[in-house]
């Protein structure tokens, strides 16, 4: 197994899946990351309403299979992968118009044709939350 180039399905920003990481997904039988890591903590962060924490070559964002499930794991040891001691300042913000309700939405993406785009109030009513 060599390292891969992966794209993002959010921002669409390449990023690296180590053999390492590899070897992790293939152990636990998960299929690859279909996000970067950022986005994944995004996710994960906003699913749990908190903030989600980088640092000291840990990654502890969630695999996320893309259907709202996952579980978190750590890549502590396993080289880095680019993930760690993130200072490149806040998150650059993307103003779409909400799929469900018309307002403006700020989303971390950069929002693509024929994906929908929710503001928070209307991203909470769709997750059923």
């Amino acid at each position: 197994m060599a390292d891969k180039t992966l794209t993002c399905s959010d921002c669409g920003m390449e990023f690296a899946f180590t053999e390492r990481e590899q070897a992790f997904y293939a152990e636990k039988g998960f299929s690859e990351p279909r996000r970067c890591p950022s986005c994944r903590a995004s996710r994960k962060a906003a699913r749990s309403g908190g903030d989600s924490s980088f640092g000291g070559g840990s990654y502890s964002g969630g695999y996320d299979s893309g259907y709202g499930g996952g579980g978190g794991y750590s890549a502590g040891g396993y080289g880095g992968g680019g993930f760690g001691n993130r200072s490149s300042g806040p998150r650059e913000m993307f103003t779409a118009t909400c799929s469900s309700c018309g307002r403006e939405a700020r989303v971390p993406f950069r929002p693509t044709n024929g994906k929908p785009v929710y503001c928070s109030d209307c991203f909470r009513s769709q997750r059923g939350g």
